[in-house]
């Protein structure tokens, strides 16, 4: 493991330890008495950088410190060997803390401010999840200790989730039932300031869509061959035209897999990776099911057969509201990141390399907004885990303003201190928050009803195929 330690100060951290109680203050020591041992571990997550369903490394570091620090560990869960439970008390609550630790490909980066890989064409984590799977699980275990010493009572629970760049991961284990007796859940996720987030997120659905033809000479006799890529050119003509006429809110991508393999074959085979988003999953199933006619119809006009198959669809987040207020409350107990002039400068680099203005890190904690009704953005498979259990998250600076996001500069951050300072600071706002959670059944109470209130006449339905995960679609 590398080995890295700094002094982690957090501006007016004096006045704000006044206002915390006794158990609130002994997670924040926690986290800086073990600070060496958690950058270490986020490091070597960093360095390997392994993608959806190959994060065997990953998910047995973070597994290992768990059972290590006295947790009950069961792997393998779901289907998917790199997913797994961590849990330590009895009895209610049941908190849950959610980590994550896959990498994205292809955007492997040293910890420097200028573009360089740090393995040619392999990984990097350009979300910051190395971070977010080493702070979830230290905020468990400073949750744990105040258990062990008779201060908490409960049952606190860590969930290793792998796959959320791709597969969405999470999704398999919402359909095994591996949150159904969870009372309250705690996520955060990395970006470039500080947040209660009550902000959701775009539903979105993955599919693949294939074109199977007849292959010829593409000179000799192409008149005896049927183009795959003739239907899938068509096909991805119609999707850029039906743009003109999706609500403002859709998002429509594709990547073509394989639109043939030399230029004088008419190819008789095709695949195109297609996603569809809206701010709502009710939004994301009518575009769907006109996508998947237009895959029909492409296939009629260049005489092709043709295959649709779901990989898998997530909701929105479902916002809490209650808990975002609980979490804001820590989020000022706690105060600012401060930085260094060498941590500012590292991160004008970045902003500077990335075309951005140059004003380096953000380091206030935002007032709770107001929840949109219609968010931008990103998608994750927590918006699946929402809509079963209350939840609760956070956002932490670790990478300065307009930072773009799966990036080679996300990834340069995670590995240094801006990183590791935002990954300390959430395990003390994760740990803070499950306290006041455990000290208070009448606030675990209200943060439920408003879940059942928001979650109205929704049935979940968990948008993957029957089976298991495909694993093996990302070796």
């Amino acid at each position: 493991m590398k080995k890295v330690l700094f002094l982690f100060f957090i501006s007016a951290t004096m006045a704000s330890a006044q206002q915390m109680d006794r158990n609130k203050r002994q997670v924040v020591s926690f986290i800086e008495d073990n600070q060496k041992e958690l950058i270490a571990i986020s490091d070597e997550i960093w360095s390997l950088a392994e993608t959806a369903f190959n994060e065997q490394g990953s998910s047995k570091i973070l597994a290992d410190y768990a059972e290590k620090n006295g947790f009950k560990v069961e792997r393998g869960l779901a289907g998917m060997p790199t997913a797994f439970t961590a849990t330590f008390g009895s009895g209610k609550p049941v908190i849950g803390i959610l980590g994550e630790f896959d990498a994205l490909p292809g955007i492997s980066q040293k910890a420097q401010p200028t573009k360089e890989a740090l393995v040619e064409g392999a990984a990097g984590h350009g979300c910051g999840h190395n971070l977010f799977g080493t702070a979830s699980l230290a905020a468990a275990i400073a949750v744990k200790n105040l258990m062990e010493e008779g201060k908490l009572n409960g049952t606190v629970r860590f969930y290793g989730t792998p796959a959320e760049e791709k597969f969405f991961g999470k999704i398999w284990m919402v359909r095994d039932g591996l949150w159904d007796d969870v009372d309250v859940n705690l996520s955060w996720h990395p970006g470039a300031n500080t947040e209660a987030d009550v902000q959701s997120t775009l539903a979105l659905v993955d599919f693949k869509v294939e074109f199977f033809g007849q292959a010829a000479h593409a000179s000799h006799d192409p008149w005896n061959g049927r183009s795959a890529s003739d239907a899938l050119e068509l096909y991805t003509t119609g999707i850029n035209y039906y743009r003109e006429h999706i609500k403002p809110t859709v998002r429509v991508h594709y990547h073509i897999q394989d639109g043939g393999q030399v230029v004088n074959v008419v190819p008789d085979y095709a695949k195109l990776w297609v996603r569809v988003r809206d701010s709502k999953r009710s939004g994301v199933m009518p575009v769907y099911k006109r996508i998947k006619e237009m895959a029909e119809g492409a296939a009629i006009m260049a005489n092709v057969d043709y295959k649709i198959s779901l990989i898998s669809g997530i909701y929105e987040v479902l916002v809490n509201r209650k808990g975002g207020e609980v979490m804001q409350n820590n989020l000022e107990l706690l105060g600012e990141i401060s930085y260094t002039e060498e941590e500012e400068a590292f991160g004008k680099k970045i902003q500077l390399a990335t075309e951005k203005p140059q004003v380096g890190m953000d380091s206030k904690v935002l007032p709770l907004r107001e929840t949109k009704e219609n968010p931008g953005g990103g998608s994750t498979d927590v918006g699946d885990v929402s809509w079963n259990v209350a939840n609760i998250n956070l956002r932490v600076t670790t990478a300065p303003i307009d930072t773009p996001w799966h990036s080679w500069a996300v990834v340069a951050c995670g590995g240094m201190s801006i990183g590791h300072k935002g990954m300390l600071y959430a395990a003390k706002a994760l740990g803070m928050t499950a306290v006041d959670l455990f000290q208070s059944e009448s606030l675990v109470a209200a943060i439920k009803q408003e879940f059942i209130e928001r979650k109205g006449e929704e049935v979940y339905t968990p948008n993957i195929p029957d089976g298991p995960p495909p694993i093996e679609s990302n070796k």
